[in-house]
């Protein structure tokens, strides 16, 4: 294979920017479903077949048998991490994609790493250094850059509302799911696949009952089969594989190259056309997130295996 020829770095490296390329053209893919599959639905189609891909994986190794010292405490924590994650962050995030352009939305989601920050001074005592709070305000500025002057059509508005409720709850659902696997009781991948079943699960069945099931044609079918089997499960047990190589802000400075992808992709495939001025403000929020994120991921020399509440919501 041509990935021997480099050194295990090198391949992890190869390997974690394979995995944000397949990450970034879900949005792509999403935004053609979405065309004829109702967002609701769409989101709980793939995520629940994400879910049935990873089960057995979960159930060979014997990781699910840790579950049964969980004490009813971190049940709830469990439910109300799959339930605000998946069901709520996913749901809507699909939601706010059939209003939004995908470079606009994969912008606006990059704020949970400001609000996660913002979030984590209350809930985990965990204060920014000055270096984060200059993250922050670099960030804001290449917002600021993008989106001036600010000029929303009435379809965008709600697709920004929804977003920003997006955003608040992937950030919450992001400390809620350091706080579990803080904790150690359970490994990553056990509570991946217990609260990604929950919210699966909870956002197919409010998504038929809201938006019913559609007449899907083998497209449809393919495109959700891709998102669920290679773009979720293979991919995110994939970039586990990687972060036994590669440090927290390796993987951070990796994972912050989706915003620039996305926009390439959308470009590409979808038309969505980016200014000199647009181009400016996500790389002036790129290098802002970084600088956010450089602290958590500083002191990790072999990071614990990844948790998806770290990636864009629409992964």
């Amino acid at each position: 294979m041509m990935l021997s020829r480099f050194s295990p770095h090198s391949r992890a490296v190869l390997q974690a920017l394979f995995v944000t390329f397949l990450w970034s053209t879900s949005w792509v893919l999403i935004k053609i479903g979405l065309a004829d599959i109702p967002a609701l639905t769409f989101a709980g189609l793939r995520y629940t077949l994400a879910f049935l891909c990873l089960l057995p994986f979960a159930l060979r190794s014997g990781k699910l048998r840790s579950l049964r010292a969980v004490s009813r405490r971190g049940w709830l924590r469990l439910i109300l991490l799959g339930l605000i994650y998946y069901a709520v962050t996913q749901g809507a995030s699909f939601v706010a994609l059939d209003y939004l352009p995908a470079v606009t939305l994969s912008l606006l989601l990059n704020f949970t790493t400001i609000v996660t920050a913002l979030l984590g001074i209350v809930l985990l005592a965990e204060r920014p250094t000055a270096l984060q709070w200059i993250g922050i305000a670099v960030f804001m500025a290449g917002v600021a850059v993008y989106f001036y002057p600010v000029d929303f059509p009435a379809r965008e508005v709600v697709g920004l509302l929804v977003g920003l409720l997006t955003v608040l709850a992937n950030s919450i659902s992001s400390v809620l799911g350091r706080s579990v696997n803080r904790s150690g009781d359970l490994d990553a991948m056990t509570v991946t696949v217990v609260t990604m079943g929950i919210g699966a699960i909870a956002l197919l069945a409010t998504g038929v009952a809201v938006q019913g099931m559609p007449a899907l044609n083998l497209t449809h079918w393919l495109i959700i089969a891709w998102l669920a089997v290679v773009n979720s499960a293979f991919a995110f047990t994939l970039w586990n594989h990687t972060l036994r190589t590669l440090s927290a802000t390796e993987s951070s400075i990796i994972n912050n190259t989706m915003l620039i992808q996305i926009a390439i992709l959308a470009w590409v495939f979808l038309g969505e056309r980016l200014t000199v001025q647009g181009i400016a403000g996500l790389a002036l929020a790129a290098i802002g997130m970084l600088v956010v994120q450089v602290r958590r991921g500083a002191p990790a020399a072999q990071p614990a295996a990844a948790d998806p509440r770290d990636a864009p919501a629409a992964d």
